[in-house]
């Protein structure tokens, strides 16, 4: 299960490669094969990162939604984190190559 400090770290990653990034563009030579390449990790950490907090909201709310029994709103405000999430990732592999070739071809 995902914790707050697997998030921490992510976030400290996507920060290093922001900061990466921006480097590349305010005082790099304007390696454009770098810069997908950052862009590329920068979208793995970000889904990975949705992924992380879903995982961990997940695991808030089912034990509320236990004592709950009904599961309610709080339930279907989990599916619906768990069907972006889904999409989200899908959409992540294909967007992270799709943009590293729509990116190539600029």
């Amino acid at each position: 299960m995902a914790s707050l400090k697997d998030t921490v770290n992510l976030t400290t990653q996507l920060t290093e490669l922001t900061n990466q990034l921006h480097g590349e563009l305010t005082e790099g030579d304007v390696d454009f094969e770098r810069m997908i390449e950052i862009a590329d990790q920068i979208s793995e950490h970000a889904d990975n990162l949705a992924a992380a907090f879903t995982r961990v909201n997940e695991a808030l709310s089912e034990p509320l939604q236990r004592e709950d029994g009904s599961g309610g709103s709080n339930g279907s405000r989990s599916s619906g984190s768990r069907r972006r999430s889904a999409a989200g990732s899908g959409s992540g592999s294909s967007g992270g190559s799709s943009s590293g070739s729509g990116s190539s071809g600029r």
